[in-house]
């Protein structure tokens, strides 16, 4: 199906048909989410795939998303609350390996994360790693949407209670998006079978010149 297309027949699911997704699409939306965009390519963020209904159940008491118990699969994002030098540290490592280069050939480029990142506030750089898990939920929309799964991006949810649930500040992370995957419910889902609304393009785009 063509990218446009894809992008038309999806929307934010309401209601889901308890269908659950394959192994190898769900691996295949989490690998797209690995390959996102991020600054510096440090991907300040983590992703939980939350399959134990105890921590869904406890999590949708506190939110008006039905779909965080509701849809057959529930993935969690969370941002690292500040960036620490053994971040970058471990972030140079691991590049210079995957690279097969001697760390030392990017000293400069540790240098100029340490200069550009260290300098900022915890609560700047919190906003800044919330902001990098943003652009990596819209990756799994697509990837979703391409694999024909449905999905739902969520933010009404207790996030101090999410922490607490999967132990997220001992991990030096807080978390900021829910993304819900599964099957749409034609018939339960007002929204199943209604036209997508979004601007037109000559109202939305303008052109510089």
């Amino acid at each position: 199906m063509d990218l446009i297309e894809v992008l038309n027949w999806r929307y934010a699911v309401k209601k889901y048909n308890g269908q659950k997704v394959s192994d190898d699409k769900l691996h295949r939306i989490l690998k797209a989410i690995a390959l996102s965009a991020s600054s510096s390519g440090i991907q300040p963020y983590r992703v939980f795939v939350i399959n134990d209904n105890r921590v869904r159940q406890e999590l949708a008491k506190d939110s008006f998303n039905s779909q965080i118990k509701e849809a057959p699969h529930l993935i969690a994002f969370a941002a690292f609350n500040l960036i620490t030098k053994e971040h970058i540290a471990d972030f140079i490592r691991f590049m210079a390996k995957e690279r097969g280069l001697p760390e030392s050939h990017l000293e400069d480029y540790k240098n100029k994360l340490e200069l550009h990142l260290l300098t900022r506030t915890n609560e700047e750089n919190f906003i800044w790693s919330s902001q990098q898990a943003y652009i990596a939920l819209g990756t799994g929309l697509i990837a979703a949407a391409d694999a024909k799964v449905d999905a739902t991006p969520m933010e009404g949810f207790n996030r101090e209670k999410l922490d607490e649930l999967l132990g997220l500040r001992k991990k030096g992370l807080k978390s900021v998006l829910l993304l819900a995957l599964g099957y749409r419910d034609t018939e339960k889902d007002f929204l199943a079978n209604q036209k997508k609304v979004r601007l037109p393009l000559n109202e939305l785009v303008t052109e510089i010149n």
